[in-house]
């Protein structure tokens, strides 16, 4: 089956209606843009927040649309604000500006959810029924992050916390393969549900395109669909929310800062000097968009041979502890490097689950009980003074 063409579906975009103007939604320029890939389409439809849920209607109506052509497999539409005095006018409307890192309001820990505009005309955070959202995150790949983020969770949800799982990283999502969860969510109400696995509830644009799919999408549409896995999902109240973040400080990370109110975020790093000087850009990324950074693990930290016990330092050892000390941040704890924690994720088992007596689950236990800690009584963002 043939793709249609950008310009195609921007014309039959035309069979919908303005609300407020009576025109064509295209004519009326609401039509931001247009994104398309693989059958994958992603329109932007500019408003303000006044008007934005007399557009729902009409974001409904695109999506059901652009479903309906030949040759498209999955349609998303979302609305975006723009900034201006006249949110009615076209060259306005056109322009779709998103704030500057670090601008949006009320990053202070545990506050800001609010279902209402934010002050100075920024777009309202999402996840307003979440009452701590939890980053996790590296300056680079390859260092067990998403392992620590889904065993950190599901220790979380043992201890009793109403605890949720989002995979924030579009281009390499790993929830499905390390959760064994293979299916796409139910819609209801225009919503989805999240899947549920080892006592959390989860979501991955994983769930919704086939493990093999390359997401060769520019940052506007990455920024798009991690929208709307924050803001078209009914997540429902959770106690805290764990986000695995994508490697690196690019648009996903802003995002994040700026569209939700995040309580803070774990660094994670293996001991190595070149890993360490990634989770330093991590903590100055975070610390610069006003994000509390709650402290540091030393991922890998060490090897014990299951078959004589002899410990080997494989990465180095201590390299996490010493830079979480020179940044003036706390150090977490150290995860080791087990097979039984390799073997599990590729499983589909998350071994805080699996085996939950095992020395690495008493490490994510741990973990998991510190970051609550945190979260309960939450730190101060912005620089610190370390006197010697």
């Amino acid at each position: 089956m043939a793709t249609p063409s950008t310009d195609a579906l921007r014309e039959a975009l035309r069979g919908i209606k303005d609300p407020a103007s009576g025109r064509d939604i295209v004519s009326a320029g609401l039509v931001e843009g247009i994104q398309l890939r693989d059958g994958l389409v992603q329109v932007t439809l500019v408003t303000d927040r006044a008007h934005a849920a007399a557009m729902e209607p009409v974001r409904r109506a695109a999506e059901a649309l652009l479903m309906r052509q030949d040759g498209v497999t999955n349609a998303t539409a979302i609305l975006t604000a723009h900034k201006g005095p006249s949110p009615t006018s076209a060259p306005a409307a056109r322009q779709g500006n998103p704030p500057p890192p670090g601008a949006g309001p009320g990053h202070a820990p545990g506050h800001g959810h609010s279902h209402g505009p934010a002050p100075g005309g920024k777009a309202p955070l999402l996840l307003p029924d979440v009452k701590a959202i939890v980053a996790v995150a590296s300056g680079k790949g390859g260092v067990g992050k998403s392992t620590v983020a889904v065993n950190l969770a599901v220790s979380l949800a043992k201890q009793g916390h109403r605890t949720g799982l989002l995979d924030a990283d579009i281009y390499g999502p790993s929830l499905p393969r390390m959760l064994g969860v293979h299916r796409k969510p139910e819609v209801r109400d225009d919503k989805m549900i999240p899947l549920q696995a080892w006592g959390l509830s989860c979501m991955s644009i994983g769930f919704l395109v086939d493990e093999e799919t390359p997401m060769i999408w520019r940052g506007p549409m990455v920024m798009g669909a991690l929208e709307q896995m924050m803001g078209q999902v009914s997540w429902g109240a959770l106690d805290v929310l764990v986000v695995d973040m994508p490697p690196g400080t690019g648009d996903a990370q802003l995002t994040m800062a700026q569209r939700v109110s995040l309580t803070g975020a774990v660094i994670v790093s293996t001991p190595q000097d070149i890993a360490l000087l990634d989770a330093r850009r991590g903590v100055k990324m975070f610390e610069k968009t006003m994000v509390p950074v709650l402290g540091l693990v030393e991922n890998m930290s060490f090897f014990c041979c299951p078959a004589c016990g002899h410990r080997t330092e494989i990465f180095g050892h201590g390299g996490a502890r010493e830079e979480a000390a020179r940044l003036g941040i706390e150090f977490l704890g150290e995860i080791p490097l087990l097979l039984d924690i390799r073997t599990a994720s590729d499983a589909g088992t998350p071994i805080a689950a699996q085996s939950p007596d095992s020395e690495a689950a008493k490490a994510y236990d741990a973990l998991a009980r510190r970051v609550w800690d945190k979260v309960l009584k939450p730190v101060a963002a912005g620089p610190r003074i370390v006197i010697e």
